[in-house]
């Protein structure tokens, strides 16, 4: 059983609100009782338990980060983000990978309120806003990452994903593309509804205008990406979109494996392709990657920045931070 604050207590042969004193305060105790104190800590191998101390007073030195895809580079960088930033104000991110899963994500929610953590970040997984008003009412903030507050309720670390689905298709266009398809889903996800809609505006606005075909995913993943692909290879050539948005890269560079017919990659040739994100395997794909670009570190940084702010003033306004997407053109659309 690890020793207690008592067993030091009585090992060093002082009081439980001197060893206290020692560990907060050793300004205030004497050279010999700090002494005898150290010495019974490491006599006994005393851990401090500082998360226990810091919950009894009030304020948790933990946030809990619950993320739509683990797997997606583009929310570890997003973690490693708000963990730069919680180094700074001596916070430790407790993470959560929800993988598209409600289920998972009311675990994560749960186990994050009885933990009683200064607040939560999330990038969810359908509306929770019932679920985050209870956090509220107990306490605890709540931020949105990667997902626009729509009703502003709760603040929001976000990028203009319409823009960036307009400024995607906008970029096939230029190159000559006429006959393109939008990969993604499931669209219970509010970033690749977001990601159509503004594929559909930039299609409109053409001249002539034309429709986006979808094609339907189960996941944002490589496998669900190759998936679609071969989808698309089994239909006659003459029905071959031209060009191939994808919702993010693990999807965009699912497509490009797939897209391989007798030892020849069609990309870019007779197919483009460009994805969402930008993480660091789209530019050292087989074909280097089109992608729009999202600011990952900074979203997390700028998140646990107002989270830490909220929790601090419960009576703060919630406000709306949306980064602008960033083009970013490779061969998979200019070769």
């Amino acid at each position: 059983m690890p020793a207690s604050i008592r067993d030091v207590a009585q090992r060093a042969g002082v009081s439980v609100g001197t060893v206290s004193n020692v560990l907060n305060r050793p300004d205030e105790v004497s050279s010999d009782s700090v002494e005898r104190v150290n010495r019974a800590i490491e006599e006994l191998g005393y851990v401090r338990n500082d998360a226990a101390r810091k919950l009894r007073g009030g304020v948790s030195s933990t946030v809990g980060f619950v993320v739509l895809d683990g797997q997606n580079p583009f929310y570890t960088d997003v973690v490693r983000g708000a963990e730069d930033e919680g180094t700074r104000h001596n916070i430790a991110i407790l993470y959560g990978n929800t993988d598209e899963d409600h289920a998972r994500e009311r675990v994560y929610l749960d186990l994050f309120e009885e933990q009683q953590v200064r607040g939560v970040l999330i990038a969810p997984y359908g509306d929770i806003t019932a679920r985050l008003q209870r956090l509220r009412a107990r306490g605890i903030a709540a931020v949105l990452v990667d997902r626009f507050s729509g009703d502003g309720r709760f603040s929001s670390v976000s990028v203009d994903s319409v823009r960036g689905g307009r400024m995607a298709v906008e970029h096939l266009l230029d190159t000559g593309r006429r006959r393109i398809a939008f990969v993604g889903g499931p669209f219970d996800i509010r970033q690749v509804n977001d990601r159509l809609a503004g594929a559909r505006v930039a299609a409109e606005n053409a001249s002539p205008p034309l429709e986006i075909e979808v094609i339907a995913t189960g996941a944002m993943t490589v496998e669900e990406g190759a998936a679609a692909g071969t989808r698309i290879l089994a239909r006659p050539r003459r029905d071959w979109p031209d060009a191939l948005f994808a919702a993010n890269d693990l999807l965009a560079l699912g497509l490009l494996q797939s897209l391989i017919v007798d030892g020849r990659m069609l990309v870019p040739n007779e197919i483009a392709i460009i994805g969402f994100d930008d993480i660091p395997f789209a530019a050292a794909a087989a074909v280097p990657l089109s992608s729009m670009r999202q600011p990952s570190r900074m979203i997390g940084r700028t998140a646990l920045r107002i989270l830490l702010e909220e929790a601090a003033d419960p009576t703060s306004i919630a406000r709306q931070t949306v980064f602008q997407p960033e083009l970013i053109v490779r061969r998979s659309t200019s070769g």
